[in-house]
């Protein structure tokens, strides 16, 4: 049986996934008349509900002789972590590109992984039914990044496709009609289905004893922990023995330094499905069972022959904040999971999958120091453990700053791309003036959009994407990139309005938020607790606000308390985890529960906090 391992890498919602539901389809996985839901590949519920990949995953399909494993892969650039660990097991990539937006940085991003591995690309440029489609200068655009980012000759032979994903099109040439009567022409994938089996190379099956890379974990509550990866020498049947080689440098292991283990189960992957196999051979992606202790990166041998294999290497975390137990006064209400055990348990169990997470121990018990590549990436985690049922407080996220070489203070920067209407172009300019933003590049092809590239500290991004959206009105599209380490840029503007925090514990009142609701934009409503130290709202003008959010109305002889039904309240801000992280100061912190995200101070008692008010500007001075 031949083989193809291909991975699918592109931009955020450019239509990798939507593009896998057409394989599938076509390469008869479903039955006829089947109903399917759309974009079945994410099958994580924050992935629905986003509309976005966050873990790769793994499928197979048959186009004639030849099975094509497919690894679709996530967009976004917090979730690169991801996209790296993947490539490891494929021999080609099909690089997916909007008609309209063109390369994106994290088309650059993943681009360059894979030129650097040697995979071969196919080019795939999806979304050519859109009305400000321009494939073929998205055509020239690619074509520029390949040489840019130094493709070999071999790579630079890439083929170009033209495709609309969820019409379930591809062909080798531009169709000549409009774009709204795309959909309606004639054609299937099978262009793209004959570029895979005849450009991307098959696996080469080295010689020698069985040999395999762990590049993803998964668990099982009845096996435990499942190591998938690519054979790359050897064969694999269910009940051999096997040594699982700690991480270390590439080459020969001395016996004894490592586990032997028993393959309990094995699996190969068939369309949606894991399918039980007896045996396996170098070039397929398989999945093993059984393999106690296995990480990410670990190399899986016959015990006779212990080489161990380059690991997997992931750029490391730009962005940490501290997980920290929650000690409000409402600790333990909502949450199963309240201990610093538990916690501590949960979070090291999400690093031996995530590889481009880092979580360490601090002096304090209760607190753990989590490094990742963003502020989704660790939005995405905190969301995960507070559905499981976990309780705790997160600090606001911290740049990981480098020493260089000369001693100089060196910082994350990244790379900002804007896709933003003519009008709104010079309030863009004006917010990222204050943030240390140097403008790279800016392009107007004259449809009214304008596209802006920008150099900007990883600091300088927090907080921004609310104030975007709406000085754009949320027309604006923003994405961003780890570039670099640089000089340190300096003190930059924070947040320029105080907050409404909360002096006493009780009922949020009406009452007292009709009257609060003229000093800012509240966060809380009629009904809902409030402790004292909790932030309650956002204050007009710089500087804390402290206030009673429980006072009621005084009731006299000619008053009665039904008059409060009259009072009219504007609706608070959601406080999600995302707004939060951008919102929160140093002095503040969240609180993560399963029933709610509150924002509070980290001093809850309004004393000590002006005293730690005066210990600071004492300091300063």
């Amino acid at each position: 049986m031949q083989i193809r391992n291909i991975a699918i890498i592109a931009h955020v919602d450019h239509g990798k996934t939507t593009l896998v539901d057409q394989m599938l389809r076509q390469a008869g996985v479903f039955r006829v008349g089947q109903q399917v839901m759309e974009r079945v590949m994410d099958s994580n519920p924050l992935e629905r509900e986003r509309g976005i990949t966050i873990l790769a995953k793994n499928t197979a399909v048959r186009w004639g002789d030849v099975k094509i494993n497919i690894v679709d892969t996530p967009g976004h650039a917090d979730f690169g972590g991801e996209v790296e660990r993947i490539l490891k097991m494929v021999n080609g990539v099909l690089i997916l590109v909007d008609a309209a937006e063109g390369p994106m940085p994290q088309t650059r991003f993943v681009t360059r992984k894979a030129l650097a591995l040697g995979l071969r690309p196919i080019v795939v440029i999806n979304k050519i039914d859109r009305q400000d489609a321009e494939p073929l200068r998205v055509h020239d655009e690619v074509l520029d990044l390949l040489i840019d980012l130094e493709a070999s000759p071999e790579q630079l032979d890439a083929p170009f496709l033209y495709a609309t994903s969820r019409h379930g099109l591809a062909w080798t040439e531009l169709p000549s009609v409009p774009p709204a009567e795309v959909p309606a022409t004639p054609g299937s994938l099978t262009p793209l289905f004959e570029s895979i089996v005849s450009y991307v190379p098959p696996p080469v099956a080295a010689l020698g004893p069985f040999q395999m890379l762990v590049s993803t974990i998964d668990h099982s509550p009845y096996v435990g922990r499942i190591a998938i990866g690519r054979i790359l020498r050897g064969t694999m049947r269910v009940g051999d023995t096997v040594a699982l080689l700690p991480l270390g440098e590439p080459g020969r292991v001395a016996e004894g330094t490592f586990p032997r283990v028993k393959v309990q189960k094995l699996h190969g992957f068939e369309g949606l499905a894991r399918v039980e196999i007896e045996a396996a051979s170098a070039g397929e992606i398989v999945a093993l069972s059984g393999l106690e202790g296995v990480e990410i990166g670990m190399t899986v041998t016959d015990p006779e022959a212990p080489d161990r294999l380059e690991g997997i290497a992931v750029e490391e975390p730009t962005i940490a904040v501290d997980f920290v137990v929650n000690s409000g006064p409402f600790a333990g209400r909502d949450g199963k999971y309240i201990t610093s055990r538990q916690l501590r348990e949960r979070l090291f169990r999400e690093v031996e999958k995530n590889v481009s997470l880092k979580v360490e121990e601090t002096d304090s018990p209760d607190t753990f120091k989590v490094s990742g590549r963003g502020e989704l990436h660790l939005g995405i985690l905190m969301e995960t453990m507070r559905r499981e049922g976990y309780e705790f407080l997160v600090s606001r996220p911290r740049v990981i700053t480098h020493e260089g070489t000369d001693g100089q203070l060196l910082e994350p920067y990244e790379e900002l791309m804007i896709d933003v209407p003519e009008a709104f172009v010079g309030i863009v300019m004006e917010k990222l003036g204050p943030r240390r933003a140097e403008l790279l590049e800016m392009k107007n092809p004259g449809m009214g959009t304008v596209r802006m590239s920008f150099r900007i500290p990883a600091r300088g991004l927090f907080g921004y994407r609310s104030d975007f959206l709406t000085d754009t009105r949320g027309t604006g599209v923003i994405h961003h990139r780890y570039l670099e380490y640089g000089p340190w840029a300096g003190p930059l503007q924070g947040r320029t309005r105080g907050v409404m925090v909360s002096m006493v514990q009780g009922e949020v009142v009406g009452y007292a938020l009709f009257n609060l609701q003229e000093r800012g934009v509240l966060f809380v409503g009629p009904g809902e607790a409030a402790y004292e130290g909790m932030v309650v709202g956002e204050h007009c003008r710089p500087g804390d606000l402290d206030v009673n959010p429980a006072k009621g109305k005084k009731l006299t002889n000619m008053r009665a308390s039904g008059s409060d039904e009259n009072v009219l309240l504007e609706p608070p801000r959601a406080v999600t985890l995302e707004l939060a992280l951008e919102y929160i100061e140093d002095d503040e912190l969240i609180e993560v529960t399963p029933k709610a995200i509150r924002l509070r101070k980290r001093a809850l008692g309004q004393n000590e906090r002006r005293k730690m008010n005066r210990a600071a500007r004492a300091a300063a001075e």
